[in-house]
């Protein structure tokens, strides 16, 4: 078992990973009648993206000897109205680490191979941008 989720009432639940005790609260948008004090379950579709992505790049720039630390990543959903479904993902990362256009190219491809990525239904928009400081 990866994880387990309680329903706690009022459109909220609480999910806990088995492997490290760690909670995830999540909340229903106000736009869905819920109270948007919590990423809501598409939310974390969305930022799921974003931190896969960099953890790929972290893996491979670890490889390359390249220090991506304090990286970031500006992550937008935009959800589709019929059917309510999220639409396009848009993130912007603010990469550190190098200024070698190579080793760039390997990094961002290499988050463009990331499981989230890949296992994401092709009719949702990545609209995915690096900039490099």
């Amino acid at each position: 078992m990866t994880s387990k989720v309680t329903y706690l009432g009022d459109l909220r639940t609480k999910s806990i990973h088995v492997q490290s005790g760690s909670e995830i609260i999540s909340d229903a948008p106000i736009d869905n009648n819920g109270k948007g004090e919590a990423f809501s379950p598409t939310d974390t579709v969305a930022n799921a993206l974003a931190s896969c992505m960099m953890t790929i790049m972290g893996i491979k720039a670890r490889d390359m000897e390249i220090n991506i630390n304090d990286s970031t990543a500006e992550v937008t959903k935009i959800m589709n109205a019929e059917p309510r479904r999220i639409g396009a993902i848009e993130i912007v990362f603010e990469m550190k680490g190098t200024t070698d256009e190579k080793s760039k190219t390997i990094l961002e491809r290499a988050a463009m191979t990331c499981p989230v990525f890949l296992s994401l239904n092709s009719e949702i928009e990545k609209k995915i941008s690096f900039n490099w400081n």
